[in-house]
């Protein structure tokens, strides 16, 4: 019923695990099971789904490029050795997104390849739509003590 990253387009049929399915898929409904009612419905309704995978992914390449590039400032207390005491989690760059962008981004769309646990500049990967993803820098600053 969408396009799913990793996964398949919008009428591929594709085998996952039953929890995935059962749980994520079949529940949010991003797809259906591979019955032969369903592929007909699926098969009738293609055009309908692919304009408004189009409209969704026009929306997002506009917030993609608003956001492009920008940087998220965070103050974070740290040890001598430059290691953070929490590392910076998808939960709270999703809440900076929201203070210092203005933009709603879900905790579930950002992609962190490395740990954010020391001060420092870090890319992060931020998937807006299965084909539209963007870059986000984020600073970790030392917070001045009082």
């Amino acid at each position: 019923m969408e396009n799913i990253i990793k996964l398949g387009k919008i009428g591929d049929t594709v085998e996952v695990k039953n929890g995935y399915g059962r749980n994520y898929l079949l529940k949010t409904g991003k797809a259906l099971r591979a019955s032969k009612e369903n592929i007909e419905l699926v098969n009738k309704k293609k055009d309908e789904l692919n304009k408004k995978n189009n409209e969704s992914k026009k929306k997002f390449k506009e917030i993609a490029v608003s956001i492009n590039n920008k940087k998220l400032n965070f103050n974070k207390e740290a040890k001598e050795n430059g290691e953070l005491f929490a590392s910076v989690k998808p939960k709270e760059i999703s809440s900076a997104f929201l203070q210092q962008l203005k933009s709603n981004i879900s905790p579930s769309q950002i992609e962190i390849t490395q740990e954010i646990n020391k001060l420092g500049t870090y890319k992060i990967k931020i998937n807006l739509h299965s084909e539209v993803s963007t870059n986000v820098l984020v600073i970790v600053k030392k917070t001045d003590a009082a």
